[in-house]
């Protein structure tokens, strides 16, 4: 489990296939960026496609905000999820 992730996973594959089991769930998301900075949201599991999946960010349908991420980026740490 890479920095308390929530997802427990070793290949792209399983980080896939869990993700999609989870769609229209709401999550915590955490990002760890360049320089030390770090992105917490929360927001709703929208969709997963072969390299990426999309989590939208905001109340409303009309105005959210949409942030995608490689399933790698969870594998190495990069971004923690954590489904509610």
């Amino acid at each position: 489990m890479a920095r308390g992730s929530g997802i427990l996973a070793k290949t792209v594959l399983d980080i896939r296939n869990e993700l999609t089991e989870n769609i229209g769930k709401t999550v915590k998301l955490v990002s760890y960026e360049s320089r030390n900075r770090v992105t917490k949201k929360a927001g709703t599991l929208s969709s997963t496609y072969p390299s990426v999946f999309v989590i939208e960010i905001g109340e409303e349908q009309a105005s959210a905000n949409r942030v995608s991420y490689n399933y790698i980026d969870i594998l190495t740490g990069s971004v923690e999820l954590e489904f509610e």
